[in-house]
């Protein structure tokens, strides 16, 4: 199974979001009752002029 979390990256509060993201999929694998993770992927999103913007994290599990 695979799950997608997104988060919004603001200037100087990189950190903040970071953790926050951690701490939704880590909630998700807890309620979920996920035996096995299989990976864990990040990926930048981007406005026009290139600068990240967001950041798209894929889990893939076992349930």
């Amino acid at each position: 199974m695979v799950k997608t979390f997104t988060t919004e990256v603001k200037i100087f509060q990189t950190m903040k979001e970071l953790e926050a993201l951690d701490e939704k999929v880590n909630r998700f694998i807890l309620q979920n009752r996920v035996k096995r993770v299989v990976s864990v992927s990040d990926t930048a999103t981007t406005d026009d002029s290139g600068a990240t913007i967001g950041l798209v994290r894929v889990l893939a599990y076992e349930g």
